[in-house]
């Protein structure tokens, strides 16, 4: 056998041990969603080993940057990433193909090369859809050569890694849809439960006022007869008891005119007549009526309008009914000469929040709780349905009626109502 004959079977003698270990480097590659730096560890090595080369490193490149996910030499702790700016990555990423390099520093033009090194090999990682996100680099200390079937080795492995990378931002894409699907699905489901327990609630509230409605006219009728009759006794010449137990039975009567009145206000559905309100002139408007209650008298309402304008759709008349409740409670928490604070503010939520605050004794959160449930006063003379019913007008503009109270700053009754959304 001729040198030349032997010199080429041993060539491909060669060629075929490489492409068995090769084959045996991929067959043992195993790859599953949550072992990514594993996997392209894998292939760093492999690289490294079948074409005998010092280093090796699979990257992820980005926005002119790279980042090394696996090297096949231990580089420390910590993310390494680089600019690609003068790189033979670069190089590699800009033109799209493989990339071999005898000798760095003899070929300046391809880019620098790590310090200490000289032969360069670069494989463009490339995706299904041909986009190329990143490279596998081999870096040798002496100058070589790479074969066409080095190369084709090295692709062989690129296209594992590029497919592996791409396969795992895909996973990991999916888990954060699947995550803002199950958010979405849990804010949707809890408003469908607000929407059905309001619609729920609309439909008692209405069987309730329709039976109030009954009940308030059957009583009605014959109590206005009684007060009449007590009316007529009025004229005629009575003893001093008798004209007592006649006041006090008049008396009696007519808070339960007013409690009837009450009841059939706060039972029946909330029907608003809506109509676009500026909230600072709104209050301007409403605080000069508000100064001349009695229980107004003697105590300085101080209004702080908001410092630009807030506009809300509302039923004026509504809302008076609601602003009169709440600022005559609070007057009756305060003694003579206290101050009631008014405030308007536009919030970040796209909410006007309207604040009444006194500085009287505060609540007692077991009261605190309970004062806007139906029939329930701290008030001899109270029907305790005052603030319940301008809870659910607030409510029936889709407002939020809340009151806090506390030692350092007495208390607060916050009405919450939507702004009106300009369109551009």
């Amino acid at each position: 056998m001729s040198k030349a004959s032997g010199k080429t079977s041993l060539l491909q003698k060669q060629l075929w041990q490489r492409e068995r270990r090769a084959i045996a480097f991929l067959s043992c590659l195993n790859y599953r969603s949550g072992e990514l730096s594993n996997y392209l560890q894998s292939i760093a090595c492999g690289v490294s080993e079948l074409l005998e080369v010092d280093w090796s490193v699979v990257t992820v490149c980005q926005k002119g940057f790279e980042q090394v996910l696996a090297s096949s030499i231990d580089m420390g702790k910590g993310e390494h990433i680089y600019s690609l700016h003068g790189l033979l990555t670069g190089t590699v990423i800009e033109i799209g193909r493989p990339l071999a390099v005898e000798d760095a520093l003899k070929n300046p033009e391809y880019g620098q090369i790590p310090e200490g090194y000289y032969a360069y090999l670069g494989i463009p990682l490339r995706t299904a859809e041909g986009k190329v996100i990143g490279t596998i680099c081999s870096f040798h200390r002496q100058q070589r050569e790479f074969t066409k079937e080095e190369i084709q080795v090295a692709e062989v492995f690129a296209e594992r890694a590029a497919t592996a990378i791409d396969n795992y931002y895909l996973y990991q894409q999916q888990c954060e849809f699947n995550q803002i699907l199950e958010s979405e699905v849990e804010k949707r489901t809890a408003e469908l439960r607000t929407a059905q327990a309001k619609l729920v609630e609309q439909e008692r509230l209405a069987a309730i006022g329709e039976f109030a409605a009954m009940i308030v006219h059957e009583i009605r009728n014959p109590l206005t007869t009684m007060i009449m009759g007590l009316n007529f006794f009025k004229k005629t010449i009575l003893n001093p008891g008798a004209k007592e137990r006649l006041s006090l039975a008049l008396s009696e009567a007519t808070r339960l005119e007013n409690l009837l009145s009450e009841i059939l206000l706060y039972a029946k559905p909330q029907v608003l007549q809506l109509g676009e309100l500026d909230v600072n002139e709104f209050t301007r408007e409403l605080l000069q009526l508000i100064c001349e209650m009695p229980e107004a008298l003697a105590r300085t309402i101080k209004f702080i309008p908001s410092p630009h304008p807030v506009k809300i759709l509302g039923d004026k008349d509504k809302l008076k009914q609601v602003f009169i409740n709440i600022v005559r409670n609070a007057c009756e928490a305060v003694s003579s000469g206290d101050v009631i604070i008014w405030e308007v503010k536009n919030s970040s939520s796209g909410q006007a929040c309207i604040n009444v605050c006194n500085g009287g004794e505060p609540i007692p959160p077991e009261i605190l709780a309970k004062l806007t449930q139906p029939f329930f006063s701290t008030k001899s003379a109270g029907t305790g349905l005052g603030l319940a019913i301008t809870k659910r007008i607030v409510n029936a503009h889709g407002g939020e009626f809340s009151i806090s109270s506390d030692t350092a700053s007495g208390t607060t009754v916050t009405v919450q109502l939507p702004v009106v959304t300009v369109r551009k």
